[in-house]
């Protein structure tokens, strides 16, 4: 893996590191909008994974999602499905996450507060691999490919 950190902006989270509404599984359940300032020259696709850290299973996964175009922003609200189109690559696919194959925001029981975290890998390839699988096989078959990684986390309080 390259040493470079990759730095972005993530539209559900706010300046004061909490989850919007919007982005949960109490508002609009839609995934958000990315902006990426240091993508590498070397980067294909990304992959994106949100875990809720404080689940009593740790790095609980929300989604998991690869082979989207390496591109310095990535548009909200990526639909559900197992293999999908995104800014014009048809070879996005979405893992199992939280038994399904699309984005499933925060959602910790009401009146409890959790920390999730959204982690970026840029990858200087796509990644061949079934959309039925889980984080754990896709991070196993990007390893040697990711050329940075970025990370940033939110808090979220159910009411």
């Amino acid at each position: 893996m390259g040493n470079e950190i990759l730095e972005f902006e993530c539209s559900a989270i706010d300046a004061q590191g909490s989850f919007l509404p919007e982005y949960t599984g109490y508002g609009q359940d839609i995934s958000p909008r990315f902006v990426i300032s240091n993508l590498s020259p070397a980067a294909k696709t990304i992959a994106i994974t949100l875990e809720d850290m404080s689940h009593p299973i740790k790095g609980f996964t929300h989604w998991v999602i690869w082979n989207i175009p390496a591109l310095d922003i990535i548009e909200k609200a990526v639909p559900a499905g197992k293999s999908i189109a995104i800014q014009g690559n048809i070879n996005a696919k979405q893992g199992i996450a939280y038994g399904l194959h699309r984005y499933a925001g925060p959602k910790p029981p009401r009146g409890k507060s959790h920390i999730y975290r959204f982690t970026l890998y840029v990858l200087d390839c796509e990644i061949d691999l079934s959309a039925n699988v889980f984080k754990k096989s896709l991070l196993k078959k990007a390893a040697g490919h990711i050329i940075q990684k970025g990370e940033i986390s939110g808090e979220f309080t159910a009411r």
